[in-house]
């Protein structure tokens, strides 16, 4: 699946048989990222569409060297599911 970050619009989306996936995100300081809303078409869901949104923002934030937020709900429960993986990226 193609993933493509959108750094003007604050965003990775993703779009599969015309349908739309989307992982938003905020910078409220230096150095941090806040992951504030995931949002799957319908159509799309439980074909881990919104995981690999996840996995695509956590990578941007490890490879810049950024600490996470995860206002989003979604977010939250990937990071603590997976807490072992994404811990020290943690704010």
């Amino acid at each position: 699946m193609s993933i493509k970050h959108h750094p003007d619009t604050q965003e990775f989306t993703t779009t599969r048989a015309g349908h739309k996936g989307e992982l938003a995100y905020s910078r409220p300081a230096d150095g941090t990222i806040d992951f504030t809303h995931t949002f799957v078409d319908e159509t799309l869901r439980g074909q881990g569409v919104a995981e690999e949104l996840a996995r695509a923002g956590l990578s941007f934030a490890q490879e810049n060297h950024l600490k996470v937020k995860t206002t989003c709900t979604f977010m939250a429960g990937f990071v603590q599911r997976n807490h072992a993986e994404y811990a020290e990226l943690l704010a």
